[in-house]
């Protein structure tokens, strides 16, 4: 792998992770120790990370804040989530990957699985999982929305309705009292219609901080959904819908 890549590799993986350690950064990349003290060093000297001792994390100045926050929230209840996902999912497999920081985590715990193939209109997990040589991925085209690294648009649903994969990783915004999800976005709304209409298996993974959140756009009820991933039981309301709709709940 080039060097300029493995950089953009560990920026990402620094979004993820909210701490990278040279220990692990080792092992993903197959380096030695040396290489990676000199690329964190490099990227600490052009302020696209912050050193610390044993490891990197990303500078606050250098990410949008809100989409900084949103990863750094319930970061270590996304990473369960991530790795139970990631345990339903067989080597071989053909998935989308949605926008959001929840699928991200996925993302990043699929890095272990073989020749997975995958289409996504997150360009953060297409830097993720970029240098997984064995990985067949595929980038949706569309606008890039700079506070998150999104892609949407026509062109992005034109492109999605190619395909039928094995399973959908979906990330949501919101989840209303009626078991209703929610998102911000229009155009995002959209594109996740798309990705549930072309998938064999819908998977919702969100942490429990989205139930009873308010947005403003209807994406639809729990019906569309085959699983939601979560890390601690919904509302009463809202396991009443999931129960009536059939889907399989998963506490991680």
């Amino acid at each position: 792998m080039k060097q300029t890549q493995r950089h953009d590799a560990i920026i990402e993986l620094a979004r993820i992770q909210g701490y990278v350690s040279t220990e692990k950064l080792v092992e993903y990349f197959n380096v030695s120790p040396q290489t990676i003290r000199r690329d964190l060093n490099e990227l600490a000297e052009k302020n696209k990370i912050q050193r610390h001792h044993g490891g990197a994390a990303l500078p606050s100045s250098s990410v949008n804040t809100a989409y900084h926050d949103r990863k750094m929230m319930w970061s270590n209840e996304k990473e369960r989530i991530a790795q139970h996902v990631a345990r339903q999912i067989p080597n071989g497999a053909t998935l989308f990957i949605d926008i959001g920081t929840t699928p991200e985590a996925v993302a990043f715990a699929l890095l272990n699985h073989k020749n997975l193939r995958i289409v996504t209109n997150n360009l953060n997990v297409a830097i993720l999982l970029m240098p997984k040589e064995d990985f067949r991925l595929i980038l949706a085209g569309g606008e890039v929305r700079s506070r998150d690294g999104g892609i949407v648009g026509e062109a992005t649903l034109d492109f999605i309705s190619q395909f039928r994969l094995d399973f959908g990783i979906l990330g949501i915004s919101g989840i209303d009292e009626d078991g209703s999800l929610l998102e911000f976005d229009y155009h995002e709304v959209r594109t996740k219609k798309a990705i549930i209409e072309n998938s064999r298996c819908v998977m919702l993974v969100t942490d429990h901080s989205k139930f009873g959140r308010n947005a403003m756009v209807n994406l639809g009820s729990m019906e569309m959904i085959d699983y939601l991933f979560t890390d601690k039981a919904p509302p009463a309301n809202i396991h009443k819908m999931i129960e009536h709709h059939n889907v399989t709940l998963e506490i991680c």
